[in-house]
């Protein structure tokens, strides 16, 4: 059998065997994922007999079982609702993913299937290649969300920060978070509202991440929880959107000559690790970001 790939030209057709292994993403919705594009570009390039594809879920326990008796089924992307909801039905979860709380990352090792995150090891990748050391930085997250935990907890037990802060306004997401980075690290944490104390935090931190939904297509684009007055030239601001490719902020960020690093760049990297995971082989960077501009492009 063959199909189509993600462009959708002659020379992107996949041969479909019996021995091709398949990778999908979960999700409710999901027909928004740029990891099919993404995932299958990379296959291509890299020669294997792997196919990616997504899967709208609801029956999360069911989806699983059936993983799990399928032995071609090597590898699973876990998006929103999902990433906790999985946990449960796993034989193994790594370290990280505990402190986290969510998988975003499973893996079929002949029927025993195993869940990590890789959010935040992959944000790690984005920022070295973009030769950002975070040693000794003091780093201040915006947003307490899933992807923000992620994050937060590679940076304080991987990085070598000096300190990080949390401001949120949800105050029960943002003292669930500070609270579990207090028991799991002995980096310094604190915590406060993105109302009203950004613009001190903005004066006393190096690095900025941003893990809110504010500037996202659909959700006030063109807007930043950031006040352009705030960011000065030593700062690295990350933005984990992606739709836009450049946020408000980025362009703010640039303008005041700050150094910048895209969400496209944590998008690409965790799956990077999902791909090096699943086929024990190296990634093709490159690849796989041209898709993802390609299917970004399309979305503008």
């Amino acid at each position: 059998m063959r199909f189509q790939g993600s462009t959708g030209k002659a020379a992107d057709t996949v041969k479909i065997t019996t021995e091709t292994q398949l990778c999908a993403v979960i999700g409710n919705p999901v027909a928004h994922s740029l990891s099919p594009a993404m995932h299958n570009a990379a296959f291509q390039a890299a020669g294997l007999d792997y196919v990616y594809v997504a899967f709208r879920v609801e029956d999360v326990k069911g989806c699983l079982e059936g993983m799990r008796a399928l032995p071609g089924f090597r590898g699973m992307s876990v998006t929103i609702p999902h990433k906790t909801a999985v946990m449960p039905h796993l034989d193994e979860i790594d370290a990280l993913a505990r402190q986290v709380g969510c998988v975003n990352t499973i893996t079929n090792d002949a029927g025993r299937l195993k869940g990590t995150v890789t959010d935040g090891v992959g944000t790690l990748r984005a920022f070295a290649d973009a030769g950002v050391s975070l040693e000794g930085r003091r780093v201040l997250f915006l947003g307490a969300g899933g992807a923000v935990r992620a994050v937060a907890f590679a940076m304080a037990g991987m990085a070598g920060v000096a300190g990080i802060t949390v401001l949120g306004r949800s105050r029960s997401r943002l003292d669930s978070l500070v609270n579990d980075l207090r028991c799991a690290v002995s980096t310094p944490v604190g915590a406060g509202s993105l109302d009203t104390d950004i613009d001190a935090a903005l004066r006393t931190h190096d690095v900025l991440v941003q893990g809110t939904p504010v500037g996202m297509f659909g959700h006030d684009p063109g807007s930043s929880c950031v006040p352009r007055e705030g960011l000065r030239r030593e700062h690295v601001v990350f933005d984990m959107v992606y739709r836009p490719l450049k946020t408000r902020l980025i362009e703010d960020a640039e303008a005041a000559g700050c150094a910048v690093i895209l969400g496209l760049e944590m998008l690409l990297q965790q799956a990077v690790l999902q791909f090096e995971t699943w086929t024990g082989t190296t990634a093709p960077h490159e690849a796989m970001r041209a898709a993802l501009l390609a299917e970004l492009q399309e979305v503008r």
